[in-house]
C-alpha cells in the first residue's frame, strides 16, 4: 500500500476574488453568521446546526447558502477583522449577506459551480480554493493498491 493523492477540480464563479487553503468544514444546512456564529471565537453557536459548536476559524467553509439578517455582514467582516473568520467560502448560491460580508473583510468567496460542493467535498479534505478563478481543488489523501 503506498499513499496517494486523488485531486478533482470543481468550477464556480468568483463572488470575492482571493486564494485560499485549508481543510474543509462541510454543513448541508444554511449558516447565519449574525446570530449563528460567535465572532470572537469562530465557534457555531446555533442550537441543532450541524456544525454547532464546532469552530470555523480559518476552515474553507463549506455549505449550501446563509440566512438571517443583515447584521451577519458585519459579523462576517467582524470575523476578518478579529482573524476568526473562515479562511475561504465556498456556497451553493452566495446570497448577498454572506457575499457582502466576505467582500468587507476580503474572504475569497466561491459560489454557482458546476457540481454541489456540499456532496463532492468533505469535511477534513485538504482544499485549495482559487477564487479569482472560480476553482476549488480537492485533495484527499487515500491508500491506493498497486495495480
Amino acid at each position: 500500500m503506498g499513499g496517494g493523492v486523488n485531486a478533482t477540480t470543481l468550477h464556480g464563479r468568483k463572488v470575492v476574488g482571493g486564494v485560499a487553503e485549508g481543510e474543509a468544514l462541510v454543513t448541508q444546512e444554511p449558516i447565519s453568521f449574525f446570530g449563528g456564529v460567535d465572532p470572537a471565537t469562530g465557534l457555531v453557536t446555533e442550537k441543532n446546526h450541524q456544525l454547532y459548536d464546532v469552530c470555523v476559524t480559518g476552515k474553507v467553509l463549506v455549505y449550501p447558502t446563509g440566512k438571517g439578517s443583515t447584521g451577519g455582514s458585519y459579523r462576517l467582516y467582524e470575523m476578518a477583522c478579529r482573524k476568526s473568520a473562515p479562511a475561504a467560502i465556498v456556497t451553493i448560491r452566495a446570497e448577498p449577506i454572506a457575499a457582502i460580508g466576505a467582500i468587507m473583510g476580503e474572504v475569497p468567496m466561491v459560489h454557482a459551480f458546476d457540481t454541489d460542493p456540499t456532496q463532492a467535498i468533505r469535511t477534513g479534505d485538504f482544499v485549495r480554493v482559487d477564487a479569482t478563478a472560480g476553482t476549488v481543488t480537492i485533495l484527499r489523501s487515500h491508500e491506493v493498491e498497486p495495480a
